[in-house]
């Protein structure tokens, strides 16, 4: 779907009713261009007939983070304790929250599960997930909270040389909250967490999941250790080569490394593992005994941030679409390295038709 697509979808998801002449001046269009678009979507089964009636589709329930960051970057070196001239940004972040955005993006229908405040980082947050195509009708927004933030500061190469995250307010999504949207969570064709959670609303999660498979995000070193009871539960864990070698013990200096790595995430339970090596590519493993390696592709970092948000993305979209790990890997790949090419955290124009294109060029 195209960008102007998801936004009418999302309009419509709240007003199916929505005359096309209102449509059209809230989306600032015409409304011959509206009606254009409306035909695109009942071509391609999104939307079934008069009233606007939305086709039924399998969903994916995001839980976790959502933060605005900040992103400070710098093509000069980094000195501890003095001014370095640069860029600072402001966009929409949170693991949670930036996978479902990629998701929408690539056109499925991504639902968000976050408390924000009731602040304007709370509000911009909402305002901006929802217009990418997000459904978040059942985020919390707490009054008397701050809306999670999340600074970073990257030097010449793009990479992260520091950050830090206030993200207190993640304490009040707990099981009570979560409790009223059980249907929610055992509905959806998949559930990804992440690792911001509390460890008691993981608990929850767990516990009451049902059939529904769990995509797990890391998120860091510290935090995925709060993984360590449930690995047994989840269907994909995507650690980085820190995180992976923070829950397994076992060294992951190199490529060659991820087979005993594998081995022992798979004793555990866990069904598919990617492990994100940087520079050296990904390997992959499911628990059937199939494996492989992708090697980076060389790319101008622009933003390191959000980039491993969007390679989960690209491996849930390719579960929805009931593609196996070998075949959703180099998709989730290209999803990863056009949002390492842009300036914010999440590639403003990622479609499945931009990366088409990026894998085509790169073939």
């Amino acid at each position: 779907m195209t960008e102007r697509e998801q936004q009418i979808l999302a309009i419509l998801r709240d007003e199916p009713l929505i005359p096309q002449q209102e449509l059209a001046e809230r989306l600032g269009i015409s409304r011959s261009a509206v009606a254009g678009h409306i035909m695109n979507l009942m071509q391609k089964g999104r939307i079934l007939g008069k009233g606007y009636i939305l086709a039924q589709q399998q969903y994916v329930l995001l839980i976790g983070g959502a933060n605005m960051d900040i992103c400070g970057s710098t093509q000069r070196t980094l000195h501890s304790g003095d001014s370095t001239p640069g860029r600072i940004r402001c966009s929409p972040g949170g693991v949670a929250r930036n996978i479902a955005e990629n998701l929408a993006r690539l056109g499925n229908d991504a639902r968000l599960l976050a408390v924000v405040g009731d602040d304007l980082y709370g509000r911009t947050l909402l305002d901006a997930s929802h217009k990418a195509g997000v459904d978040v009708r059942d985020c919390w927004i707490l009054p008397d909270e701050a809306t999670s933030t999340y600074l970073s500061l990257h030097g010449p190469d793009g990479d992260m040389a520091v950050a830090v995250n206030d993200m207190d307010i993640l304490q009040r999504l707990g099981p009570e909250r979560l409790a009223d949207k059980l249907e929610r969570l055992r509905n959806a064709a998949a559930l990804v967490i992440d690792c911001n959670l509390p460890e008691d609303s993981l608990q929850w999660i767990f516990a009451h999941r049902g059939d529904t498979p769990v995509f797990a995000d890391t998120v860091s070193a510290h935090k995925c250790q709060r993984l360590r009871p449930w690995l047994a539960h989840i269907h994909t864990l995507k650690p980085n080569r820190l995180e992976a070698e923070t829950l397994s013990g076992l060294p992951l200096h190199s490529p060659a490394d991820a087979g005993k790595v594998a081995d022992w995430f798979h004793r555990q339970g866990v069904q598919q593992l990617v492990l994100s090596l940087g520079e050296q590519g990904t390997c992959w493993s499911h628990i059937d005994g199939s494996r492989g390696q992708l090697a980076a592709t060389p790319i101008s970092v622009v933003n390191a941030t959000g980039a491993g948000d969007a390679l989960m993305a690209g491996i849930v979209h390719g579960q929805l679409q009931g593609w196996r790990l070998a075949d959703s890997l180099p998709f989730a790949q290209a999803c990863a390295a056009l949002t390492l090419a842009s300036p914010a955290t999440n590639h403003p124009s990622l479609s499945t038709t931009a990366v088409a294109n990026w894998l085509a060029q790169h073939a």
